[in-house]
């Protein structure tokens, strides 16, 4: 098995989707411990990403109620709609917290919510989410949606506010979790170069928790490495331009391109090879591609025009 330095572009990838997500877990979690210690001091608007989504939103809603604003920065109306919700969370000084989501950069949160059009509005109170309203209402409208969640908060007994001191019970649950062994495993192997380690680690937290972004990142990596250990860049490359119609030369070729950190070029030669191909194979591609942009990470831009891409390819 080849040592991680006999990977070219390794660092390219993984300072890059699996390491950003890492950062986002744990400043997830400093900020859970930080409500313990000091509440009144925390925003009560907070830009959710889909790493953060168990501590920001999961998490602070058994404290109070979270208002999930689902947005993107080409929506039109949700430039009308945010500004009022971010002037009322203010205004209730901690009653509620405002969680902003961009959905183009955070698409596991969009696909958990089912979302279908945009500005979305949602809720969740002591960890269930209950849908709110669509579009851009006026301010007297949103306000009545939320003296009604406030109504089902208060059934369910999440009445607590950002500024009032914790109580034991909250700090239990807030309370910074430990760090997963599983994960410092996962990591320690890829640092080895040892994939079937880093692969049985990484599915071992899928298993018990289906949706955690940097499993699924990490995972998409190290099948990644497996696909390309020890193989000559160059040479793939070369294949692949000499036999354009050979979908596996153009998955290898897009692999390499990634850890060479030209995700641009990787994306492009799939989406390419996708509009040429129908059934299994368009599956097939399409199923590459997906996996590659759990590596890059939904934050680059690169992906995000790829998904424009492929969506046109496939419709």
């Amino acid at each position: 098995m080849a040592p991680m330095s006999n990977m070219s572009g390794y660092g390219a990838v993984d300072l890059g989707a699996l390491a950003a997500a890492r950062e986002a877990q744990q400043q997830a979690e400093k900020r859970a411990s930080e409500r313990v210690s000091n509440p009144s001091a925390l925003p009560v608007v907070v830009d959710v990403t889909d790493a953060s989504f168990q501590v920001d939103v999961m998490d602070l809603s058994m404290r109070v109620p979270v208002v999930l604003d689902l947005w993107a920065t080409w929506c039109g109306p949700c430039k009308t709609l945010s500004p009022i919700l971010e002037r009322l969370a203010d205004e209730a000084g901690g009653r509620w917290v405002l969680a902003k989501v961009d959905v183009d950069a955070n698409p596991a949160i969009a696909q958990a919510f089912q979302v279908q059009s945009i500005p979305s509005v949602f809720a969740v109170v002591g960890g269930r989410p209950l849908p709110l309203f669509q579009g851009a209402l006026p301010e007297q409208q949103i306000r009545a949606y939320l003296d009604e969640l406030f109504k089902v908060a208060e059934a369910n007994g999440v009445t607590g506010t950002l500024a009032a001191d914790p109580s034991p019970e909250d700090s239990q649950e807030l309370a910074e979790p430990p760090a997963d062994p599983r994960m410092e495993a996962a990591y320690d192997a890829i640092e080895a170069g040892d994939w079937t380690a880093a692969r049985a680690a990484y599915q071992s937290i899928l298993d018990s928790s289906p949706g955690d972004p940097v499993a699924r990142a990490g995972l998409a990596l190290v099948g990644l490495f497996e696909r390309v250990d020890g193989a000559d860049h160059g040479q793939l490359l070369a294949a692949a331009d000499a036999t354009p119609d050979d979908l596996t030369a153009q998955e290898r070729a897009a692999d390499v391109l990634v850890l060479d950190g030209r995700p641009v070029e990787a994306f492009a030669r799939l989406v390419g090879a996708i509009r040429f191909t129908a059934g299994t194979d368009r599956d097939r591609l399409r199923t590459h591609l997906l996996d590659l942009f759990e590596v890059v990470g939904p934050d680059d831009p690169a992906v995000a025009r790829a998904r424009i891409d492929l969506a046109n390819a496939l419709y």
